[in-house]
This record gives C-alpha cells, sequence and structure tokens, in this order.
C-alpha cells in the first residue's frame, strides 16, 4: 500500500541524503502506529537504517501533510458521492493546560472525512467545522451528532436541521473513530501547540483512512 504513495515529485525529495521509500517507511511507521520517535528509530535500525529520532521528526513535520494530502486528494472525490449518512462528535484534549477540541466528521463506513481543533465548543466554532466538512465534501441525507446543542444551533443557521438524528447508540462510529487517535496521542505525551495537534490529526486521519481495509470483509489472498 506504500506503493500508492509514490506519486510525490521527484523534487520535494530534491536534498534529502536517504532515498524516498525509507523516508515514506518511517513517516507512515511514526503516523499509523503507537511509535515515539526513538521506537522508530530502533525499528529502522534493526533493518539496518542507521537515522536518528530527530531525523525522523524533520521527515514527519516535512512529508506528513504531503503523504496526507496525496491520499485526500485521490479519496475526496470519491466521497463526495457517499450522501447517506454523517455522524459527528468532539473530543478533548489538554495543550499546555488548556481545554481545546478535536471535532471529527466520519461516514457511515468509519472513514474520517475532517478533522478540526478548536478553542471552544460553541455555535461558532460548530457552525466553522460544519460549513468547511460541507463544501470539501458536500451534504449529507442524514447528520447524526450527540445532544450538544451548538450542532442544532449551527444546523439551524445551515437551514438543514431536519437532517439531524440524536439517536441513543446512533453515533458509535464517531465514538469509536477517537480510539485510535487517543492511543497515539498517548504515545506522543500529548501536544504542545494547537497548530501541532491540528496537523497531526489531519494527517493521522489520512493515514489511517489509507490502511482501513476492513480484514474481516476479505480473503487472506484478496487483502
Amino acid at each position: 500500500m506504500l506503493k500508492a504513495l509514490e506519486t510525490s515529485p521527484p523534487s520535494a525529495f530534491k536534498y534529502c541524503k536517504t532515498s524516498p521509500e525509507i523516508i515514506r517507511l518511517a513517516v507512515m511507521m511514526y503516523v499509523r502506529f503507537p511509535l515515539s520517535l526513538r521506537n522508530v528509530e530502533d525499528l529502522l535500525h534493526e533493518r539496518g537504517i542507521d537515522i536518528c529520532h530527530e531525523t525522523v521528526r524533520f521527515w514527519w513535520h516535512r512529508f506528513g501533510p504531503m503523504f496526507a494530502s496525496e491520499i485526500r486528494k485521490r479519496r475526496v472525490e470519491g466521497m463526495r458521492s457517499s450522501h447517506w449518512r454523517r455522524h459527528l462528535d468532539e473530543v478533548f484534549g489538554k495543550i499546555n493546560g488548556e481545554r481545546h477540541y478535536l471535532w471529527r466528521a466520519v461516514d457511515h463506513e468509519g472513514e474520517v472525512l475532517e478533522s478540526f481543533v478548536t478553542k471552544t465548543r460553541d455555535k461558532k466554532a460548530a457552525l466553522k467545522f460544519l460549513k468547511k466538512t460541507l463544501k470539501r465534501h458536500g451534504r449529507s441525507d442524514e447528520i447524526v451528532t450527540d445532544h450538544l446543542r451548538s450542532y442544532g444551533a449551527a444546523l439551524r443557521a445551515l437551514g438543514i436541521t431536519e437532517r439531524q438524528e440524536t439517536g441513543r447508540w446512533e453515533n458509535n462510529r464517531a465514538e469509536n473513530s477517537h480510539q485510535p487517535f487517543r492511543s497515539r496521542e498517548r504515545a506522543m505525551l500529548r501536544f504542545r501547540r494547537m497548530q501541532t495537534l491540528q496537523k497531526f490529526a489531519s494527517v493521522h486521519a489520512s493515514v489511517l483512512n489509507h490502511f482501513n481495509k476492513e480484514r474481516t470483509l476479505n480473503s487472506r489472498q484478496n487483502f
């Protein structure tokens, strides 16, 4: 599946002494699995690749968003035709002792469509998140949320209140989508800046979708 990411222009790796394949492997290992920078350094060292953990950090900051953009570009067009159901939910986290909120939109198959970080959980933040999601992925027939009143206020402002659903256990798709990110957050010992959280959440969502092949629905040979 890493071969699907080999569309990056050669100029992106122009001044890198390491091959693009190793850079992709290091970035994907760091983003996909709950590993620290030093864990990635040790795993690559076992494979005969001698790099520093700070090099992995540099690669992640420079190439992570580029790889995520490549994945997202190929998937967005196909997702726009899927207007059946969207699940919205938010989860809080602390950055330097201050509470922030990570909003997440998930489709009916568990694919993460959008990740958005804000300092508040009011109507203004919900409206901004909904506008960004609708602009990129189009409108949906059903929008499942929890009972947070900010969603209702934002949907009324957009004139699509009739599409909201708030049934019990209906939003498990969005709730479950937080679990891989939470385990990854613990391995990183949380975040220190809002921009870093937004950047990593977006990249992590794209990489998670890329490797989400639902093994239970495929034979071993096809997988």
